[in-house]
Parts: structure tokens; C-alpha cells; sequence
């Protein structure tokens, strides 16, 4: 590639479109990362190997004629938009059957809700490490956990790339941006930043708590929450070392927390650190 020739530091931002602002904070921050004299490519890639046969692969959204101009708009040197049979040739056929599996990071929350998830997710970022040759790759805190499994992939497979996590962008309720956010009806979006609500519930419970707080009383007062946003549907709530992603069962300031909550066909995510 010219612009390892040339000296140039290189950032990747994979994504599967349907850009927001959320998404253009990692454009910005890779830029950052690289300078002005680097490059920062940003993938357009809606990943089939991370959906299960009952997910939203067919009706995820996608706007690629105005992914194209934001990511003009907020400076992106390049956009990677590959097709199927670039990133997965011969699968139709059974043919393609390599792929990246992290055993330990991804048996819980995401991992156990969405069994094939992170498999698609390891293999397509590994596919395109290999492509585009990124001295840095940014992804967004949002996906804490596949964040976390990013990052030992490259630690244990040794892909000379450094991995930044950029904080998430929420709307002006607290809301996480989400290209799912979409699939929310004028009724349930009011109630969809029980997610946020969640988080700062179990922030004031563990500050003014003098003690470690069982997980089991945190979930029952999430729980409860819940039943006053009766649209949602709580998938998950889960407690946990922010680095090893290790359950924890006392929770004191520090633990990590993450949860699921379904809005009909809208399923969202969010964590924070407590």
C-alpha cells in the first residue's frame, strides 16, 4: 500500500453503517490517533457471520449514500465497502469454514444471549486488519465487551495494532446512539433510556452504599425499574471486572455493568462503569 510507503500512520473504523454521530466521534478520534499526515479508513460492512438465523441481518438499516457523505463531511480518507463475496468467497457453497474464536471473554452477556455473535465479530475484524494493515483501530465504549475481546484477539493472534476505546455518545436523555435506535416507534422511545436510568440507579446505590452491595439486590431495584417502562424487556443485567469481564457477585465502585433490554424488534445495549 502506497501509504505504508509513505511513512503514513493508518486508522481503521470498522462499522456497519448507518452512520450517527456516535459513529463519527470514532472517525474523529482515529484522526487523532494518526495526525494529519495519516489516513483513516472507515468500513461499511454489515457482517452476516455475527447474525443468527432469528437476528435483524436482512432489516438492519442502512443509508450507504449518506454514510458516504458524513464520512466525507468528518474527513475519512477512505471507505472500505466490501461485498459478501470479497469478505466470505465461496460460503454460499460451504466453502469458506476458517474462522477467529475467543474462548474465554465471550461466554457471557453478548456471548450467551447471541451464541454466533462474537465468532462473526473476531473473524470479520481479523479479515480486516489483514485488508486494510491499520496502525490503529478505534471502536466505541458502547460494545464494551466486544471491545474488550477486540483487544485480546489482537494481544493473543500478535496483530501489530493498537486498539483505542472511545467513550460513548448518548442523546440528550441519556439515550446510547445506536443504529437500532431506528427500529424504535414514537411510544417506545421515550422509554427506551430505562437502559441510562438503569446505569445511574446502580451508580447512586453503590455511592452511597459504605459496603460491597449484593449483585442480586442491584437487579432486583433494575428489575423494578423496568416495570415502570413497560415497553422494555430486560434480556440481561450483569456486574463485572472492566477488565477481565469476570462476574461479579458483590459489587462495589469500580465493578463494570452492562445490560440488554428489548423494545420489540429493538434490542439495546448499554454499560458503565459504577
Amino acid at each position: 500500500m502506497s501509504w505504508r510507503r509513505e511513512g503514513r500512520r493508518i486508522g481503521l473504523v470498522p462499522t456497519m453503517g448507518y452512520l450517527h454521530d456516535g459513529h463519527l466521534s470514532l472517525v474523529r478520534r482515529a484522526r487523532k490517533a494518526v495526525g494529519s499526515d495519516g489516513r483513516v479508513v472507515v468500513s461499511i460492512y454489515v457482517n452476516p457471520t455475527q447474525f443468527s438465523p432469528t437476528e435483524d441481518l436482512s432489516a438492519y438499516p442502512r443509508d450507504l449514500k449518506n454514510d458516504l457523505k458524513r464520512c466525507r463531511e468528518y474527513g475519512a480518507d477512505q471507505v472500505f465497502v466490501p461485498r459478501d463475496e470479497v469478505m466470505y468467497a465461496g460460503r454460499e457453497s460451504s466453502c469458506y469454514s476458517t474462522f477467529v474464536t475467543e474462548e474465554q471473554l465471550g461466554r457471557s452477556m453478548e456471548g450467551k444471549s447471541r451464541p454466533v455473535h462474537f465468532r462473526g465479530v473476531t473473524t470479520v475484524v481479523a479479515k480486516l486488519f489483514n485488508i486494510v494493515l491499520p496502525d490503529i483501530a478505534v471502536f466505541g465504549a458502547k460494545d464494551w465487551q466486544q471491545a474488550a475481546i477486540v483487544k485480546r484477539m489482537v494481544k493473543d493472534l500478535n496483530f501489530p495494532v493498537r486498539v483505542i476505546v472511545n467513550p460513548t455518545v448518548r442523546e440528550k436523555d441519556g439515550l446510547a446512539m445506536s443504529s437500532r435506535n431506528a427500529y424504535l416507534s414514537a411510544e417506545e422511545r421515550p422509554q427506551a433510556n430505562v437502559l441510562w436510568k438503569s446505569i445511574k440507579l446502580a451508580r447512586e446505590t453503590v455511592r452511597d452504599s459504605e459496603t460491597a452491595i449484593p449483585a442480586s439486590r442491584l437487579k432486583r431495584k433494575i428489575e423494578a425499574l423496568m416495570k415502570s417502562h413497560p415497553l422494555g424487556r430486560l434480556d440481561y443485567v450483569e456486574f463485572f471486572d472492566p477488565e477481565t469481564l469476570e462476574i461479579s457477585r458483590q459489587i462495589k465502585r469500580g465493578t463494570h455493568m452492562a445490560l440488554a433490554v428489548f423494545f420489540n424488534k429493538a434490542r439495546l445495549i448499554d454499560n458503565g462503569r459504577l
